[in-house]
């Protein structure tokens, strides 16, 4: 029984209120993305970055839909495994994309590592081989997942305050740095390395990764008040949110910093911005909130991430080893997502971390919306013109962050595609294999002796 509690929700049903759904949903969005995309969207697209937030908002709203129309017709604490469940079945399609969907958040907390490291070492001069910032992202996630074993309870209440505390430093970073800023004008001419539409494509897709965290807040459909209204309702408020402080905060950059000096320290483009706007005080201000906003999202995070993991092996569709380790199933995956998170954080650069996170995350959510689209728009009363819409926008963002890094980078698309094709090898041969049919057919006599 007590396996099964490792297991299960300590969350109340109606715990959540639509404010508490809102600090949730944008506490999770407002992470590194904010902190580590803004150089490389700069890097991408040039001057026309800041605009590069507005359109990567505009794709996931239309996303979003699809979310809420799932989350308010199934409010549970299943989030994306359950709603690709309800879609497909049990069959390659679901545990592919939920693989992916895995994948994508422990590529997130990679980002959150990297991200810590790289704005530490600015306090000590930078990092220019960036083997330090390797270490101190390692050494940030093996502490977090110490923590999470003890099953600290106030895990939560930390990740809370902290995110209150980035939210309002991040504010303030923005309005004082466009309030001090000699001039908001921001030369929009300049474009990017390898062409203006692919870069600014591959600059959005970027963008997404800052805002795709409100996939969170349908994690906790079953805790939130009145869920068939406000987890709808906390999706548009977080996302709105974010759209302002994001465009605040790339003009704040922009206006601070020379295209080049954005590009140059593109892994902690708002340290370096905050120099010139507010000196020494300033930029020791912007590394403790970044300091702050990464490892509490990594605090946070891992837990969530294992516990995903934990109930697609439950729903049986991928395979669990012991590897002689006590202890349940939740214990387990933590320390395989652990592992996974520590090898992209000694191996790949930000860069590459990203490009692997939005391919990955932008074929499962193209799934999604095809699964509603397809199968679920009657169940779940939705318009099919916005969840197609939103696949086209999906396909067209993929196709030029795709372009861009063929060109730059070849072989982080070579990664992505042969993890997609082990996935699927994977999956497919698992779904058929005797262990799975054996272990769901002992479920459903079990259940029928209940």
């Amino acid at each position: 029984m007590s396996n099964e509690q490792d297991r299960t929700s300590r969350y109340k049903e109606g715990s959540l209120t639509l404010s508490g759904t809102v600090m949730l949903g944008t506490g999770v969005m407002i992470g590194a993305g904010i902190f580590a995309l803004t150089g490389q969207m700069a890097q991408m697209a040039g001057a026309l970055f800041p605009l590069a937030f507005l359109a990567a908002a505009i794709v996931i709203s239309f996303s979003a839909y699809s979310y809420i129309k799932i989350s308010n017709a199934y409010p549970s604490a299943g989030g994306i495994g359950m709603y690709l469940h309800k879609a497909y079945g049990d069959r390659l399609p679901t545990a592919f994309n939920a693989m992916l969907m895995y994948f994508s958040m422990v590529i997130a907390q990679s980002f959150l590592a990297r991200t810590f490291g790289s704005y530490t070492m600015q306090l000590f001069g930078g990092d220019e081989g960036g083997q330090i910032v390797s270490i101190l992202g390692v050494s940030l996630i093996l502490t977090a997942f110490l923590i999470n074993l003890l099953g600290n309870r106030w895990i939560q209440g930390v990740a809370s305050f902290v995110g209150i505390l980035k939210i309002g430093g991040i504010l303030a970073f923005g309005l004082v740095g466009v309030w001090l800023a000699d001039s908001l004008a921001v030369d929009f001419s300049r474009s990017g390395e390898t062409g203006v539409v692919g870069n600014f494509l591959g600059a959005t897709a970027l963008g997404i990764l800052a805002f795709k965290g409100f996939t969170t807040i349908t994690n906790s459909g079953s805790e939130v008040k009145d869920p068939h209204r406000n987890v709808g309702r906390a999706i548009v408020i977080s996302i709105a949110a974010c759209v302002v402080i994001y465009t605040l905060v790339g003009f704040a950059v922009a206006s601070n910093l020379s295209l080049a000096e954005i590009i140059e320290t593109r892994d902690y483009s708002l340290a370096a911005a905050a120099r010139p706007a507010l000196g020494d005080y300033g930029l020791w201000f912007t590394v403790a909130i970044a300091m702050m906003a990464t490892a509490g999202g990594i605090l946070a995070s891992i837990f969530a991430v294992s516990r995903m993991l934990a109930m697609l092996t439950e729903m049986k569709l991928v395979p669990h080893k012991h590897f002689r380790m006590p202890g349940s199933i939740q214990k387990h995956t933590l320390v395989y997502t652990v592992v996974l998170g520590v090898i992209l954080t000694a191996f790949f650069d930000l860069s590459r971390i990203a490009a692997l996170g939005i391919v990955f995350y932008l074929i499962m959510d193209i799934s999604i919306h095809w699964g509603v689209l397809r199968y679920l728009y009657q169940d779940v009363k939705a318009t099919r013109w916005i969840p197609a819409v939103a696949i086209v926008l999906d396909l067209i963002v993929l196709g030029g962050f795709v372009w861009v890094k063929m060109n730059s980078d070849p072989f982080v698309i070579g990664v992505a595609v042969a993890t997609m094709i082990v996935i699927a090898v994977a999956e497919q041969l698992f779904l058929k294999s005797s262990a799975r049919n054996k272990a769901m057919k002992s479920d459903e006599s079990n259940a029928h002796s209940h």
